[in-house]
């Protein structure tokens, strides 16, 4: 997978830098990460470390926003070091970097499952630099991202103080007593630092039962997915779902594991020239899109080598715009959870050709790129926390009223 295009800091926002502690056994890692996030603006590195236990001994003292946490490390690794990060540094976001190996992506899962907030597979060396300028792109994306939100929930709220009342012009009365000043009202909201900013009007939900489920999702996507499909597994059996996730490959064939787990229903990557089953779950390969096809009476997988769409591979909107064409009104999508627009355009596509789609709220959001996106495209039908679009598409597949 490539990263999102990384987004100006939005300094006018920001009420100061993001605070980045790196954690690397590895003195060269740590320096080269180091160097290129303190030459990205608004980025600050306050500690670097060379292993889990000297990291978790400092987070208290050096207050970062974001830790990039390597899980391979000799003494406290990173895996053993998280818990005591997220106890002692309430509310930072905990990037963990690991090798493009099916036991690393095992490894970035379970921290995921742990309270990481995302994952950063380390660049493959035979790749040369091609591989260190993409480590590079998507280390600074992701730091800014996930500081970011940081840094909106610390912004102060406005002080809110009891109502002044207008001036009245003195007449001859009684003195009564005053009744007694209302409570203050409720802390307006704060500003937001998201790449959508203002909501557009809700569409109305197809009245047609859906065909097929389609989700997109990114940064904090696993996390997600497991969710959602815990709560949905049971309501299944009746269509096909396909899962795009901004993930590299191995990764991507150890998510649809855990989705199936999750799930209780069968989950892999999707696979060339299968016909969708319903009940059966289909993940996009890493590196790879992944969209659909109409063959007589089936509808069929194609993966692509193409090049990458909205800076990723594989993207959500070339299978949203395949899933539009197919099953218009029939379709039900939701956009999950990430960074960037990836989405946005298939959304689009679909409410146009009668479908519906869900997006993420910003406050379950770990970012709110891409439902973001969404919503200020005014391409969904409801915007709802990821504990409720369980119930909504549970309702809706098995013959409730969206």
């Amino acid at each position: 997978m490539t990263a999102p295009a990384p987004q100006p800091l939005e300094a006018a926002d920001a009420p100061r830098p993001i605070r980045v502690m790196v954690v690397d056994d590895s003195v060269m890692v740590r320096g080269i990460v180091s160097r290129w996030l303190s030459e990205e603006k608004g980025v600050e590195i306050v500690a670097t470390h060379p292993n889990g236990q000297l990291a978790a001994n400092d987070v208290q003292k050096t207050q970062p926003d974001v830790v990039v946490l390597d899980l391979e490390m000799p003494g406290m690794d990173g895996l053993t070091a998280l818990p005591l990060i997220l106890e002692r540094r309430p509310g930072v976001a905990v990037l963990v970097a690991s090798a493009l190996t099916r036991r690393g992506a095992e490894v970035s899962l379970k921290a995921l499952t742990l309270g990481a907030a995302d994952y950063l597979p380390k660049p493959d060396a035979s790749r040369g630099m091609a591989a260190a300028d993409d480590f590079r792109r998507e280390l600074t994306t992701k730091v800014r991202s996930l500081g970011l939100r940081i840094l909106k929930r610390s912004l102060p709220r406005p002080p809110v103080g009891p109502p002044v009342p207008a001036p009245v012009a003195p007449v001859a009365a009684p003195v009564v007593e005053r009744e007694k000043a209302p409570p203050p009202a409720p802390f307006p909201a704060r500003p937001r630092l998201t790449e959508a900013r203002a909501p557009g009007k809700l569409k109305s939900y197809s009245m047609s039962p859906p065909a097929i489920l389609a989700i997109g999702s990114s940064t904090g996507g696993p996390q997600a997915l497991t969710r959602l499909f815990g709560d949905i597994g049971p309501a299944l059996g009746h269509v096909p779902t396909v899962v795009v996730q901004h993930m590299p490959a191995t990764f991507t064939s150890i998510l649809a594991e855990h989705i199936s787990r999750a799930a209780g229903r069968p989950a892999r990557e999707g696979v060339d020239g299968q016909p969708l089953e319903a009940g059966h779950i289909y993940v996009a390969p890493g590196g790879f899109h992944m969209v659909l096809e109409k063959q007589g009476k089936d509808t069929v997988i194609r993966i692509q080598d193409t090049e990458p769409v909205n800076f990723c591979k594989p993207a959500v909107d070339p299978m949203f715009r395949a899933v539009a064409e197919i099953y218009g009104r029939t379709t039900l999508a939701m956009v999950l959870t990430g960074m960037g627009s990836d989405g946005a355009n298939g959304a689009r596509l679909i409410t146009a050709a009668g479908g519906s789609v869900i997006a993420q709220d910003e406050e379950s959001s770990v970012v709110w790129g891409m439902p973001g996106a969404v919503v200020a495209a005014g391409a969904c039908a409801d915007i709802l926390p990821i504990g409720e679009i369980g119930k909504k598409v549970t309702r809706i597949l098995t013959g409730g009223r969206a």
